[in-house]
């Protein structure tokens, strides 16, 4: 009994930021109230970090605490702190002000309640009220057309992923006759589902997964997603889009001998492909950042696919806080008078090709029991041959670029590896798939590479051009998405000389 307190106390601290937000909704109260409110937010990050390290699995009612909801609780309170933090002073002034930091703590906090539910009801209630309040906040601009149109196809594309979970967990339970997530899943409950039941909730899952994360065909959300101030997108991209591979792992024994998981890579491949394309095409630096986190998602789905759920966590995580960081920063890539540009060279030389090589090889001889370690090997010596390159680029000293990108692939590899360890009293997937698979993505991987330097080094072909215009088409959003004049703010002005 004494363990499950730390489950109580993390509900009562979520409760207590809830009540914090609803008070803040009050027009009485003071603004400098709201620092408050913001400090309140690293209440359920402290409540779990303790229930992490003293009690590692516990059961409260329908909730269910392991080291996947502990992780994801510390991290979501961490974010939602930083991000909040942020915009006390970016939306200082706004109408709806004190709607924001609500909407924004409501859809934070029931992100956590996710993955803390241990009833599959209660998970599929849950899952769509994240997904809501994404909705409201880019609908918060109401004068503002284009706001409102991508909110509705936002909620159009949610309700979609909604209804999947909500089908996935009816049918799962009333089929095992089994409520709770373990039991559900457990071998001799899906031993009596048919083969053609577990295929069709295994290709529910899959839509309910790579619709939030902005996977290819339901990508336009994503690429439409631009309108939503620089808060929301930070969690939008640093937090929301990521639950697919949470949920995928939560399910993965769905996977187990049904062949959909060839159907997950098709789709989160040609995602990195497109994501990547429009992130190089573009010129705009926030629509830059939206394709890299399609390509990102489409890279964790990957891992999901080839049954490396602990390494697409790790991912999803580190990937949160480098893409928060590179939104909240967004402003300081705005040419500045005095600063002189950073210098663009092509990145990659023969050493820096030779010396990712050689790092993967060590990678893949190292880690024998890896799973999906073709993969990580490809990644981590792409990484650190573009990380020279570039460093040679800056630094001006191509020795100083190895030492430098040396010292960083020692440390990512060594942040992972304890994250993997912190998971490894999480749950194991039943699902591995064979090995020819993973050779064979990870030579559509070296081909796709192969490929793009061959079109980059011919940008004036027929075919490369070709290429360019449709990447340049897919990333741009619909008409109704964008507006050529801000006309919202020419009312703003006329109410402001009516009140004078």
């Amino acid at each position: 009994m004494t363990v499950e307190w730390f489950g109580w106390g993390w509900l009562a601290s979520v409760a207590v930021v809830f009540i914090s937000a609803a008070i803040w909704l009050n027009p009485r109260v003071p603004e400098r109230y709201v620092h408050t409110h913001v400090w309140l937010l690293l209440l359920p990050g402290v409540a779990a970090a303790a229930g992490w390290i003293v009690a590692s699995s516990l059961e409260v009612g329908p909730w269910r605490f392991d080291a996947i909801g502990w992780l994801i609780a510390v991290y979501i309170s961490l974010l939602s702190w930083a991000i909040q933090r942020f915009a006390v002073r970016y939306l200082h002034g706004d109408r709806v002000y004190r709607l924001y930091f609500s909407l924004l703590t409501w859809t934070t906090l029931a992100a956590s309640l996710t993955w803390a539910s241990g009833d599959v009801r209660l998970m599929a209630l849950c899952w769509g009220l994240p997904l809501a309040g994404l909705v409201a906040l880019t609908g918060l601009k109401k004068e503002w057309r284009p706001a409102r149109f991508v909110a509705r196809q936002m909620a159009a594309v949610f309700l979609l992923s909604w209804l999947a979970v909500a089908t996935i967990a009816i049918w799962l339970g009333t089929a095992t006759g089994e409520w709770t997530l373990p039991s559900a899943l457990a071998a001799e409950r899906l031993v009596h589902l048919a083969a053609w039941e577990k295929a069709v909730m295994s290709g529910l899952l899959i839509v309910a997964a790579i619709i939030p994360a902005g996977q290819w065909p339901f990508h336009r959300w994503l690429m439409e997603s631009a309108v939503t101030p620089t808060p929301v997108s930070a969690v939008m991209h640093a937090g929301l889009v990521n639950a697919g591979g949470l949920l995928l792992w939560r399910f993965s024994p769905l996977f187990s001998g049904t062949g959909v998981h060839i159907a997950l890579f098709a789709i989160a491949f040609c995602s990195i492909l497109i994501g990547t394309g429009i992130s190089l095409v573009h010129v705009d630096y926030k629509r830059q950042l939206v394709a890299s986190t399609m390509a990102q998602m489409g890279v964790m789905l990957v891992q999901c696919a080839l049954g490396a759920y602990g390494a697409a966590v790790v991912h999803l995580v580190l990937h949160g806080m480098f893409k928060a960081t590179l939104f909240l920063q967004s402003g300081s890539v705005v040419p500045r008078i005095g600063r002189a540009a950073l210098p663009r060279g092509n990145g990659l030389f023969r050493g820096s090709l030779l010396f990712g090589a050689l790092l993967g090889a060590a990678f893949w001889f190292a880690s024998p029991d890896e799973p999906a370690r073709l993969l990580s090997a490809l990644l981590l010596g792409a990484s650190a041959a573009v990380a020279w390159g570039r460093l040679a680029d800056f630094r001006e000293g191509r020795w100083i670029g190895l030492m430098s990108a040396a010292v960083l692939a020692f440390g990512s590899e060594t942040v992972r590896h304890q994250f993997l360890a912190l998971l490894h009293r999480g749950e194991t997937s039943m699902f591995v798939p064979p090995a020819s698979f993973e050779w064979t993505a990870g030579i559509l991987f070296a081909a796709a590479a192969l490929a793009a330097v061959l079109l980059a080094n011919k940008r004036t072909s027929a075919l490369g051009v070709r290429l360019y215009m449709h990447l340049v088409h897919l990333g741009e959003p619909r008409p109704a998405a964008m507006e050529t004049h801000p006309r919202y703010l020419a009312s703003y002005m006329k109410e402001g000389m009516a009140h004078e």
